[in-house]
């Protein structure tokens, strides 16, 4: 699971469609308080930032809209908790970059 912390114009389409399914799942773990990888750290750093992930969401689903994809899946806001800014972070913006390079996907980095 991953969630990037970098700008979805930068991603390809496999990580920028894969980035928001795997959003909706942890959005679906977070407001419906699930076990599932409910200790894995990508979902540990979203605890109590629902905000900060729901404009993560409207980020990438601007992006995917600017590529003519269409969306069909909103968030429900219903249970926005907190903070919106995401301030911590599993690998840096660096780290992740350099990630994303070495993956050798048409990911702008």
């Amino acid at each position: 699971m991953r969630i990037w912390d970098i700008k979805p114009q930068i991603l390809c389409r496999q990580h920028l469609l894969g980035e928001h399914r795997e959003l909706h799942a942890l959005w679906t773990i977070l407001s419906n308080d699930k076990k599932g990888y409910r200790n894995h750290p990508e979902t540990k750093r979203w605890v109590g930032k629902l905000n900060a992930l729901h404009s993560r969401h409207e980020a990438l689903v601007q992006e995917m809209k600017n590529r003519g994809y269409t969306h069909h899946t909103p968030l429900d806001k219903t249970n926005l908790d907190d903070l919106g800014k995401q301030d911590q972070f599993v690998h840096s913006i660096e780290e992740q970059m350099e990630i994303l390079r070495k993956k050798g996907c048409d990911c702008k980095v």
